[in-house]
C-alpha cells in the first residue's frame, strides 16, 4: 500500500482494506465544489465534497458534465470509487487524499514511471511486497540525497533482489506521499 501511495493509482486502491460505515454527516445547504476536470486534480474535488452526505456527492457526480461526458464503464467505476472512499474511516481517507494529491503534482513522465513500478511491484510475492513498503517507508524517513546511499549499500544488497533494488531506487526518486504513520523530516 505504501508502494501505491506513491504510484497514486487511483483514490480507492485500498481495497483490500476491510469496510467499515462511515458516519453520516449532514450539511443544510450543500454547494458543490466544481467537478474534478476544472480542478488541478480530482483529490481537490472530494475535498471540497466530503462534507456532503454520499447522497448529495452522488447527486453532483452525476449533475458534473464532464462526468456525463465518460463512457458508462468509467462513470460506474467513479461511482464506485466515490461509495468506497466514503466507506472508509476519516483517517485512511485523509492517506487516500494525501495520496490523491501527491499523484496529481506528477509529470508525465513521473507517473509512467510510478506506473511501472507498481507493475514491477505487483510481481513480488506477497513477503517482498511488504518488505519493499518497510523499505519505502524507512526511506522516506532520509534526506534524498542519502536514499540511494542505502539502497546501494552491503545491507541492502543483501536484503533485496537487484529488481526489488531497482523498485526502492525509482521510488526514492519520484515525490513521496506523507505518511501519518511514520514521521520524516519536516519541509
Amino acid at each position: 500500500m505504501l508502494l501505491i501511495a506513491l504510484l497514486g493509482a487511483a483514490p480507492c486502491l485500498a481495497g483490500e482494506h476491510k469496510e467499515q460505515p462511515k458516519p453520516q454527516q449532514h450539511q443544510a445547504t450543500p454547494h458543490p465544489a466544481k467537478p474534478p476536470a476544472q480542478q488541478a486534480h480530482a483529490g481537490q474535488w472530494l475535498r471540497q465534497n466530503r462534507n456532503l452526505t454520499p447522497e448529495q456527492q452522488q447527486k453532483a457526480l452525476e449533475n458534473d458534465p464532464q462526468f456525463r461526458k465518460l463512457p458508462p464503464q468509467q462513470q460506474e467505476r467513479l461511482r464506485q470509487r466515490l461509495q468506497h472512499f466514503n466507506q472508509r474511516p476519516p483517517e485512511e481517507q485523509q492517506k487516500i487524499l494525501g495520496r490523491m494529491d501527491t499523484w496529481g503534482h506528477l509529470t508525465d513522465e513521473q507517473k509512467q514511471q510510478a506506473r511501472q513500478m507498481h507493475a514491477q511491484w505487483q510481481q513480488l510475492s506477497p513477503e517482498r511486497k511488504q518488505a519493499v513498503q518497510n523499505a519505502v517507508k524507512a526511506l522516506r524517513a532520509m534526506p534524498p540525497e542519502a536514499r540511494q546511499r542505502q539502497i546501494d549499500s552491503p545491507a541492502y544488497q543483501k536484503q533485496f533482489s537487484p529488481q526489488e533494488r531497482q523498485i526502492l531506487s525509482g521510488a526514492s526518486k519520484l515525490p513521496l506521499a506523507p505518511d501519518e504513520d511514520y514521521p520524516g523530516p519536516e519541509e
